[in-house]
């Protein structure tokens, strides 16, 4: 069952899943989800430990990782509507 403004999700001649988004968005924003936090995590610590340099590295890294993030989620909106990769 799908909600208002989704498509149903459609399979290839081969049986896999067909989907809007391509393999290699869905892997920027999985890799960038991971990487966040660990910047995240790195950020705290250096503040924890009194270490301005870490922190600032760390809040770099952080915007990088989103920018990356935002960016595959734009490319995977603007994907159209009709067209469909196979997932895999």
């Amino acid at each position: 069952m799908t909600s208002e403004g989704q498509m149903p999700e459609t399979t290839s001649a081969s049986g896999k899943p067909m989907v809007r988004g391509t393999p290699r968005d869905v892997a920027h924003i999985r890799f960038g989800s991971f990487a966040l936090v660990a910047a995240i995590a790195l950020g705290v610590l250096g503040v924890v430990a009194g270490i301005p340099w870490l922190t600032i590295v760390a809040g770099v890294l952080a915007l990088v990782v989103i920018g990356d993030i935002v960016l595959a989620m734009r490319r995977q909106s603007r994907t159209p509507s009709g067209s469909t990769t196979e997932a895999g």
